[in-house]
């Protein structure tokens, strides 16, 4: 299970969040709690580069933003900053991105999950970015080898979309799109000639 720590007089702020933890330690503020992650296992370490850096190829290939990964920390409120393991930020949207934060919550999040992440990101992470109004999230269960693509409806409450003949789309990173069975190949393809194919051209 993952560490927490809890506050004896009152709900940790973000402010405390920021001087508490150190650059290096992941961890994410969610109601006033902090939660401390552990070290990631290597396949689950090995899935995060290969999947952040697809997108930051796409994201820079298109000219639609950044993604950030894993120690960024994103404030939505005084008592809620997520670090998630990756966060896309749309261009229109980069004038929120400071030194230390980001003044808002991402366009798109994606965790992906380990043993002691499985509660925090199936239901905490999940209500939290909920509450937030964040389009998309994406939980990427490395452990059951399969992906959760949650978008927010009208009505401000996640529907999980359902892949078509096993590809999911992203809407908030335009164009974007995956094959789940790349995500589970040993060793994972190489990410030019996927994004190749996700382009449709050549680079």
């Amino acid at each position: 299970m993952p560490k927490s720590v809890k506050s004896t007089t009152a709900a940790y702020t973000f402010e405390d969040f920021c001087d508490l933890i150190n650059e290096d330690q992941k961890a994410d503020l969610i109601d006033g709690v902090i939660y401390m992650a552990s070290p990631d296992n290597t396949d689950a370490n090995e899935l995060f580069m290969w999947l952040g850096g697809l997108m930051d190829l796409f994201a820079e290939e298109n000219d639609l933003g950044k993604v950030y990964g894993t120690r960024v920390a994103f404030r939505l409120d005084k008592h809620n900053g997520p670090e998630p393991d990756l966060g896309f930020v749309q261009k229109a949207r980069l004038h929120l991105v400071e030194r230390g934060f980001v003044r808002g919550g991402p366009d798109l999040a994606v965790e992906i999950v380990s043993p002691e992440s499985v509660e925090r990101d199936y239901e905490k992470k999940r209500k939290q970015y909920e509450d937030a109004k964040i389009p998309e999230y994406w939980i990427v269960d490395e452990i059951m080898q399969q992906v959760t693509l949650l978008r927010l409806g009208k009505d401000g409450k996640y529907r999980a979309v359902k892949p078509k003949k096993g590809v999911l789309a992203s809407n908030a990173l335009p164009g974007f799109w995956l094959r789940l069975d790349w995500l589970w190949q040993d060793p994972l393809p190489r990410k030019t000639t996927i994004l190749k194919e996700i382009l449709g051209r050549d680079l």
